[in-house]
């Protein structure tokens, strides 16, 4: 199982931003879909995930600027980034963790999308 992220891209600060994250194909169980993004010379961070029951979490630096959702039946996931800051400037990756069949757990990531955020 692959993911593929897209929707990076370059957007002036203040500036609005859709990445989205699917799987290659259909996983047995899903139980917890995120973003993290590692900025240049900085550690990979946890950005937002979302769990069972549409639980999410955020980072306390994109909290009410950034909406992850999930579209359950297509594996398919996404980051909706507003007010964009140039400190959000990152490569942004989706992980998804799960099971790929009733005895098989999966902890996947995407190769990542670059966002550039300009001043």
């Amino acid at each position: 199982v692959q993911l593929q992220a897209s929707g990076g891209g370059l957007v002036r600060a203040g500036g609005s931003l859709k990445v989205s994250c699917a799987t290659s194909e259909t996983i047995f169980s899903v139980k917890y879909m995120a973003w993290y993004r590692q900025a240049p010379g900085k550690q990979r961070e946890l950005v937002a995930g979302i769990g069972d029951g549409s639980r999410t979490n955020y980072a306390d630096s994109v909290k009410g600027r950034f909406s992850i959702s999930r579209n359950s039946a297509k594996n398919r996931v996404y980051l909706q980034m507003n007010s964009l800051k140039p400190e959000d400037t990152a490569v942004y990756y989706c992980n998804v963790q799960g099971y790929s069949d009733p005895w098989t757990e999966l902890d996947i990531w995407g190769k990542g999308t670059l966002v550039t955020v300009s001043s």
